[in-house]
């Protein structure tokens, strides 16, 4: 371990004194051994220990954006070595210089002002609330990058912003469909400027949810996540959640294990603000997972996730998670739908909204959606029953 971060005169730097204890203070070496002889990680960390520079995170800024450099980041920040940080929010804020760079300067005076202020200073806000998620730096991604199509696509039609009329805007809507929405911010944020005159973009009607379980295959499904042992645990447990109180996944991977609460007569789980009573299954397989994370010294852990991925001090893929529940037969999407549906029914929206983290806007929109097209199909469920 001594090798592995020692300077060029076989010294530990002071800074990495806490990574060096969390590398030896395991009870089982073996796998620290084998990380330290096959990981290209283990390789970069020998790079940096051993470099006269500082480490800190803008110097990891520099390197390449690849695993490698997220695994080392995330390991220095368990360890403590480096201070935690928003890491979705940093990645946005990286990219963009990056991407600034390689425009052409009269793109760049259009673009840098809406990223910085229409959409980085929205990310600052939510990543303050602890809201910021991977999807959330993703979308704001494209977003932008569909800004820069549509200014190259005006400079091939000999355009300047100030000279776009509606019929260019819907003739650029026209041909690049997929596109359309994510370029209602930047049309927003020019228009609120004065820099274009009328425009929008017209929104496509939004698709009510198409996809549902009946009641009988939702609560087979919810029984076989609290009874299975075949299952895998975080299986059983996102399952759970996804059919008791409708998470997205983007949440769930989120949770800590300090959202999760005992007294001496029941156990709760904060969403958002507002604790929420478990059932004892549940809890139980809540208990079982936290008490099946490995400490603080470990490698793969990170004390607060209560389901920790691959890299030190970061969530799991919600894509990949997605992927495994549908590979076990419990499929994400038409689940959360059904149990939206069902606590709208039952709750007040604006409940809804509170306890289960979710917009009151989104709550009311599934309220009339309960009062337009779930009676019916209720009524026609109970119609078929002998």
């Amino acid at each position: 371990m001594h090798d592995l971060l020692a300077d060029a005169s076989g010294n530990v730097p002071a800074g990495l004194a806490p990574l060096e204890a969390v590398l030896t203070d395991v009870t089982n070496h073996y796998p620290v051994l084998e990380w330290i002889r096959r990981s290209p990680a283990a390789r970069l960390l020998a790079r940096l220990a051993q470099s006269s520079g500082s480490l800190t995170h803008q110097a990891l800024d520099t390197l390449s954006p690849d695993a490698n450099t997220a695994y080392v980041r995330g390991l220095l920040v368990t360890a403590g070595v480096l201070p935690p940080r928003q890491e979705n929010l940093a990645r946005l804020e990286t990219w963009l210089a990056a991407k600034l760079a390689q425009l052409p300067p009269h793109h760049v005076t259009l673009v840098r002002p809406f990223a910085e202020w229409g959409v980085v200073k929205d990310a600052r806000r939510r990543a303050a609330r602890g809201r910021y998620s991977l999807a959330a730096y993703k979308g704001d991604c494209t977003d932008i990058r569909v800004t820069i199509r549509f200014l190259a696509w005006l400079d091939d039609q000999h355009l300047h912003i100030r000279d776009v009329t509606q019929a260019h805007l819907d003739a650029w809507a026209s041909t690049h469909p997929t596109q359309r929405t994510r370029l209602i911010p930047f049309v927003r944020w020019v228009h609120a400027r004065r820099i274009v005159r009328d425009l929008e973009i017209h929104h496509r009607p939004r698709q009510l949810p198409g996809t549902f379980q009946d009641e009988a295959t939702h609560q087979a499904e919810l029984r076989r996540c609290l009874t299975d042992i075949g299952l895998p645990l975080p299986v059983r447990i996102i399952g759970a959640l996804v059919r008791l109180y409708a998470l997205p996944l983007t949440r769930i991977v989120e949770l800590t294990t300090d959202q999760f609460h005992r007294n001496t007569e029941a156990a709760y789980l904060t969403l958002d603000r507002h604790p929420v009573l478990l059932p004892p299954a549940l809890a139980c397989l809540i208990d079982e997972q936290i008490a099946q994370l490995p400490g603080p010294q470990s490698l793969q852990s990170h004390p607060h996730l209560l389901l920790p991925g691959a890299v030190p001090g970061r969530p799991r893929n919600p894509a990949g998670l997605a992927d495994q529940m549908k590979h076990h037969g419990l499929p994400i999407r038409a689940a959360r739908n059904t149990a939206l549906m069902e606590a709208i029914t039952d709750l007040p929206p604006t409940v809804v909204a509170d306890l289960f983290g979710i917009s009151p806007a989104t709550a009311h929109r599934w309220s009339q959606l309960a009062g337009n097209s779930w009676a019916p199909y209720l009524a026609a469920r109970q119609g078929s029953q002998p």
